[in-house]
């Protein structure tokens, strides 16, 4: 694994139940890691609610989205997103999201995931948060939806692994990219190794998505096969692999943008 650099994990579902009884010591794993600063992932109402507690107990540290995932939006009403919008009032939660398309299971009717996708872009549009997307087997319908609102709010591709067309497509609309452990994968993750280099530095952004995506470049990996936000350095370094630069530049760069993008450089940290 590479030498420890202090990095941005801008993807953890810690409200996930695999967490539930260690938390505390994942976190504390992450920040020995040097993984000092996480944003915590929204799926769902409770989930989102869930996140913005914890992150209320990491104020500088952690942070959190407010969001329900394409997989959940048969549940979402308009209540729902009166409700995240109330989140999104609370310092620690600097995005709506985790929100988008997912054609590929369709665990939600397709005009339902339409809508309340739309719902949640409107949204982060009259709050000005940034956007933290999802998108599986849906490219296109994504893109014209995206494509159809103003450019007033900073977006990220949450775990990318689209094709070449998609990702020029992506970020031809302004869009940025976050890459997880899926590049760490010689198999699967092939393509997305060979397309990687095609991003520009200054829109890239890494993540675990733990508990999922467990870095299969781990010489020794957990047995349980869960993955925490202490193995960002993983990803850190398989990008770096792939680019073809150091991972000090990587590690610079993408906690550069992170900070900028989720806006926390001008979010107190404790004791500030």
């Amino acid at each position: 694994m590479t030498e420890q650099h202090d990095i941005v994990d801008i993807g953890v579902n810690l409200a996930h139940r695999s967490f539930h009884a260690d938390r505390q010591a994942v976190i504390q794993r992450a920040f020995d890691a040097g993984v000092r600063t996480m944003v915590i992932t929204g799926t769902s109402l409770a989930s989102s609610q869930e996140a913005q507690r914890i992150a209320g107990e990491y104020p500088g540290q952690l942070y959190s989205t407010a969001g329900v995932h394409p997989h959940d939006s048969r549940n979402c009403t308009m209540d729902t997103i009166a409700e995240l919008r109330r989140l999104a009032g609370f310092e620690q939660v600097v995005a709506i999201g985790e929100c988008g398309l997912d054609f590929n299971r369709d665990f939600s009717p397709q005009p339902q995931q339409k809508k309340w996708f739309e719902a949640q872009v409107a949204l982060a549009e009259q709050l000005q948060k940034p956007l933290f997307l999802h998108e599986r087997d849906a490219d296109k319908r994504f893109y014209d939806i995206l494509a159809s609102v103003r450019k007033s709010v900073p977006a990220v591709v949450h775990c990318f692994t689209g094709s070449r067309e998609s990702l020029k497509k992506y970020l031809d609309l302004g869009l940025y990219i976050g890459i997880t452990g899926w590049i760490c994968d010689e198999r699967r993750g092939k393509p997305l190794r060979e397309l990687v280099h095609e991003i520009p530095l200054d829109r890239l952004m890494i993540e675990t998505d733990a508990p999922f995506l467990l870095p299969r470049s781990m010489a020794t990996k957990p047995r349980d096969g869960r993955n925490e936000p202490g193995f960002l350095p993983y990803v850190l370094q398989a990008v770096a692999d792939c680019v073809g630069i150091s991972s000090e530049e990587v590690a610079r760069t993408t906690t550069t943008t992170a900070r900028e993008f989720f806006r926390l450089n001008y979010i107190a940290s404790p004791g500030a």
